[in-house]
C-alpha cells in the first residue's frame, strides 16, 4: 500500500483509514470479532485508525485499545471529542474543562499514553475557539497529543481557527475530517481548497454515502437497513436514487463493484489524504480492501462529474453538521413584533 503525507505533520498514513464507529453496541457487539477485523485491516497495510469517545459510549475505544496491544507503535491513532458522554451538561462540548477530562478518558480506554491525532468532533458555537485551541495546545506540549484536527467544520471556521492560532501563538489544526462522496461533493467548493491552502490533511468520512453507494439501495426496492448499518429510509431521497441508478451501469462498464467505484472516487481528489472505511463485519472489510488498488481513469471521472455535479450535494447529508444559523428557527426569523412593525 502506498502511503500519503497527512498534511504537513510529517506523518505518513494509508489512503484507507479504518473507522471504528461500528465496533461496539451500535454495530458489532462481539469484541473478539471486532478485534479480528482490526487486525485484518492492519495486516492488509492500513496504518491509520479513527475512533471517538462517543462511539458506543466509549466501547469502540476500548475495543481498539485491546486490538492494539503490542502493535500501538505501528499505528497512527486518532480519536475525537465533543458529543455528550453523560447527562452532565459539562461532559460535552469544546471547553477546556471537558477537553482535558475527555482526553484522559480516551487514553485510558485506548490503553495508550498519547494520541497521534486528536480531533474536535463538531464545532461548538458556545465556546471561543481560542479556549479550545489553548487546551489542545497544552495537550500537545504535554506529549499526550501529537497533532490536532477538526471534523465537519465549515470553511469559515477553519480559517478563523487558523488565524486565531497564528495571532495567539497556539498550535493550529492540522487536519479536517469532512463528509465526502459522489453524492455529497460540496466540500470541493471551499473546504478542500482551504485545507490545501493551510497544508491540512483530510480524512473524509462516509465515502459510501451512508450506504447509498453500495449498490444495495435501488429504486423500487425495500432496503435492508440492518445490513447497511441502520441507514434510515428517509436517506433514500429521489435525487440520490437517480444518481445511484446512473452510477450502477457506469461501474458495470468499468468492471467494478459500486463500493470500489465510490472509494476510488473519494481518494482520487488530490487534497484528500485518506477515506474512512467503517466495516461492521469481516466480509465488508474484505470487500473494501479488494478495491484498495483501484484507480479511475479520466473517462470514468468525467462521467461521474456529469452524473453528480462537482461542488454540490445531490441531497442533504442528514448526519453532517448543520450550523445554528440554519438549524435554530429564532436565528432565521425576526421576532413577530419586529415583523409586524415592518
Amino acid at each position: 500500500m502506498k502511503y500519503r503525507p497527512l498534511g504537513r505533520t510529517g506523518i505518513q498514513v494509508s489512503p484507507y483509514c479504518l473507522g471504528t464507529m461500528m465496533f461496539g453496541a451500535v454495530g458489532n457487539p462481539d469484541h473478539d470479532d471486532s478485534i479480528r477485523i482490526i487486525h485484518r485491516a492492519l495486516d492488509a497495510g492500513i496504518n491509520f485508525i479513527d475512533t471517538a469517545d462517543v462511539y458506543s459510549h466509549g466501547e469502540s475505544e476500548e475495543i481498539v485499545g485491546k486490538a492494539l496491544a503490542g502493535r500501538r507503535d505501528d499505528v497512527v491513532l486518532a480519536s475525537k471529542m465533543h458529543y455528550p458522554m453523560g447527562e452532565d451538561p459539562n461532559h460535552r462540548g469544546n471547553s477546556r474543562r471537558w477537553i482535558i477530562t475527555a482526553v484522559e478518558n480516551s487514553l485510558r480506554r485506548l490503553q495508550t499514553d498519547h494520541l497521534d491525532l486528536y480531533q474536535v468532533h463538531r464545532p461548538d458555537p458556545t465556546v471561543d475557539v481560542e479556549e479550545t485551541l489553548s487546551a489542545l495546545s497544552d495537550l500537545i506540549h504535554s506529549g499526550k497529543v501529537r497533532a490536532i484536527g477538526t471534523s465537519s467544520f465549515p470553511a469559515s471556521e477553519i480559517v478563523e481557527a487558523q488565524w486565531v492560532a497564528e495571532r495567539r501563538g497556539l498550535e493550529r489544526f492540522r487536519t479536517e475530517q469532512p463528509p465526502y462522496s459522489i453524492l455529497n461533493r460540496s466540500i470541493e467548493r471551499e473546504v478542500l481548497p482551504i485545507c490545501q491552502r493551510y497544508g491540512m490533511g483530510t480524512l473524509v468520512w462516509s465515502p459510501l454515502g451512508q450506504g447509498m453507494l453500495t449498490g444495495r439501495h435501488r429504486r423500487g426496492r425495500q432496503s435492508d437497513t440492518h445490513r447497511s448499518g441502520g441507514m434510515p429510509q428517509h436517506f433514500n431521497d429521489e435525487r440520490k436514487l437517480d444518481v445511484v441508478e446512473q452510477l450502477i451501469p457506469l461501474a458495470e462498464k468499468a468492471g467494478l463493484p459500486m463500493t470500489h467505484l465510490a472509494m476510488a472516487f473519494a481518494i482520487a481528489h488530490p487534497v484528500v489524504t485518506s477515506a474512512i472505511v467503517g466495516p461492521r463485519t469481516m466480509e465488508q472489510l474484505d470487500d473494501l480492501m479488494a478495491g484498495a488498488e483501484v484507480t479511475l481513469d479520466d473517462e470514468v471521472l468525467d462521467r461521474i462529474d456529469e452524473i453528480a455535479e462537482p461542488g454540490t450535494d445531490t441531497g442533504p447529508n442528514d448526519v453532517a453538521y448543520t450550523p445554528p444559523a440554519v438549524s435554530t428557527v429564532s436565528l432565521r426569523r425576526r421576532p413577530p413584533a419586529e415583523r409586524s412593525a415592518a
